[in-house]
């Protein structure tokens, strides 16, 4: 029997929901992605120049931004109940992009190409308004705790809700006692809890970085082997981005925040940031400030494979709106770009992405402790460096060595009743469950994963920046294919300019002394702490 299926009550409610007057409460549910892309030289060395004004102001415009880098492109698409509209935002925003790019690339890859030395590595900037100069003083501390180097990894977060018609539906078939707002959180982190346990299938399915260029590496300790010219792997690696190369760090990897409850979550978070960290005491230079000298600056500095979110006011803390509101929708984060995709993410994936998550939804989800969360990290490192190894084992729940492909099955066996639900629901076809088909050949196939794909154009001769270079020349000539029409092209133009416009009012605003701004800022955290 298998271990991981769904319930008797939880298939009663799938049943339930597959019923053609609930159709709309799957419908209901909504996506969103943000795609990062590293611009590069046609030689694939990270771009030196500033964020082009023809994009707009990246402090102000709501779909292309900048995350760490002055040179990291940031495209984000609004919610949409379609898989399709994600996609075709993803690629518009790529269209309107390369008319402003001159010969510039938007690297395909999470690892980048060729990086110059770490302080040569342009930080964002946002303009001179007290929330622009936080946001490239919190960069800059990063670049101080974790080197720069490291901030150039890209990542595609995928943005994931259902409907409050959904929650309400599940809240009166629980017969709920608590407020909607309530039993709402507190399911988001039922969610959240079992993702963290299974989110190393996802790492093994859609990782794409096994290799890395040699000056990512310059100067650092790593384990990495030699794989071709200027090119660093491990040969059955799948994700490098979500290793020790990656998104970790030292400093965090004792921090344990708990996720059994929206109060925990907030205390243990907020401790991080408001207890001192010797380390980082002196951290500071003529050139590079921090926030603070806390084990973290904000909360975002925390490394998660998965966030809960809300949407914050001006000012505002993540925490702070959490607290106050609730979770309102939840951001996967251990998703590497597709370099075989344009756009960064297929169909089949977002597909995935929503049977994965809305079957963590119908497992059950029990609390969480300090050796199931080391548990976790475990067998994350260890999908992230061997995830393709055969016969590779992972720890279970129980502590046991459980072999990786046999768990992988089983856990896709037991989603098969979600995407039958996605397919008649939301769509009167059969592409959730070819998406499922999809994961179980890639388990039973290890060499058709993204990971072993790019693993075999480097074992047949090209190096890292070789085959990224190929994709993104690609990919260009694909977004070339098919221009925006005038009328996109103009939407998006006036949209940039607005956002100019908006980063200037706000700009000529009054300015309180940048440091009482910063006191204000913190001191919500103070006040979260005291009313959790």
């Amino acid at each position: 029997m298998n271990p991981y299926q769904l319930s008797t009550s939880s298939q009663s409610i799938l049943n339930t929901l597959a019923q053609a007057e609930n159709h709309p409460l799957t419908r209901g549910l909504l996506k969103g992605v943000e795609k990062e892309g590293l611009r590069v030289t046609p030689e694939g060395s990270l771009a030196q120049t500033p964020h082009h004004k023809g994009l707009g102001s990246a402090l102000t415009h709501p779909q292309i931004t900048t995350d760490f880098s002055e040179s990291l492109l940031e495209f984000i698409t609004p919610p949409t109940h379609l898989n399709q509209h994600t996609l075709d935002d993803l690629t518009n925003l790529h269209r309107y992009s390369y008319t402003h790019l001159n010969n510039e690339l938007v690297w395909p890859m999470s690892m980048p190409g060729k990086l110059p030395e770490d302080d040569a590595i342009p930080v964002a900037l946002y303009g001179s308004s007290n929330r622009a100069k936080m946001k490239t003083i919190y960069r800059e501390g990063l670049g101080l705790r974790y080197g720069r180097t490291m901030q150039t990894v890209a990542g595609l977060h995928y943005n994931f809700s259902l409907p409050r018609s959904f929650w309400a539906f599940l809240h009166q078939h629980e017969l709920g006692a608590q407020p909607l707002e309530t039993f709402i959180t507190e399911k988001y982190f039922h969610l959240i809890r079992n993702f963290r346990r299974y989110y190393w299938l996802l790492i093994y399915l859609f990782g794409a970085s096994p290799a890395v260029d040699s000056s990512f590496v310059k100067g650092r300790k790593h384990n990495l082997t030699p794989l071709s010219d200027n090119t660093l792997g491990l040969p059955f690696a799948t994700s490098l981005r979500m290793g020790d190369l990656g998104y970790q760090s030292n400093a965090q990897s004792a921090l344990f925040i708990c996720y059994n409850t929206l109060d925990t979550y907030i205390k243990t978070l907020n401790k991080a940031i408001k207890s001192p960290y010797s380390d980082y005491a002196n951290l500071e230079t003529a050139h590079a400030k921090q926030l603070n000298t806390s084990l973290l600056q904000i909360e975002n500095e925390f490394y998660s494979p998965i966030r809960p979110k809300r949407t914050a006011h001006s000012g505002e803390t993540a925490l702070t709106a959490l607290c106050k509101r609730g979770v309102e929708y939840l951001e996967v984060r251990c998703l590497d770009l597709d370099p075989f995709e344009p756009a960064g993410i297929s169909r089949n994936t977002l597909r995935f992405l929503d049977t994965f998550l809305m079957y963590c939804l119908f497992l059950p989800s029990p609390k969480c402790d300090k050796q199931e969360f080391t548990n976790t990290a475990q067998n994350q490192s260890s999908v992230v460096t061997h995830g393709r190894k055969p016969g590779l084992t992972l720890v279970d729940k129980q502590g046991k060595q459980r072999p990786l492909a046999q768990w992988a099955n089983e856990l896709l066996e037991a989603m098969q009743p979600i995407a039958q639900l996605f397919d008649k629901a939301a769509h009167q076809d059969n592409s959730y469950s070819g998406a499922l088909n999809l994961a179980q050949t890639r388990v039973a196939h290890p060499s058709t994963v993204p990971s072993a794909q790019i693993m075999q154009h480097i074992n047949n001769g090209l190096s890292h920046v070789e085959f990224g270079l190929q994709q993104a020349r690609a990919h260009k000539a694909f977004f070339g294919q098919n221009p925006l029409t005038p009328s996109l092209a103009q939407r998006y133009s006036d949209i940039a300019t607005e956002s100019l416009q908006l980063q200037q009012n706000e700009e000529a605003e009054p300015q309180v002394p940048f440091a009482q701004y910063l006191e204000a800022y913190y001191q919500q955290y103070d006040d979260c702490t005291e009313s959790v």
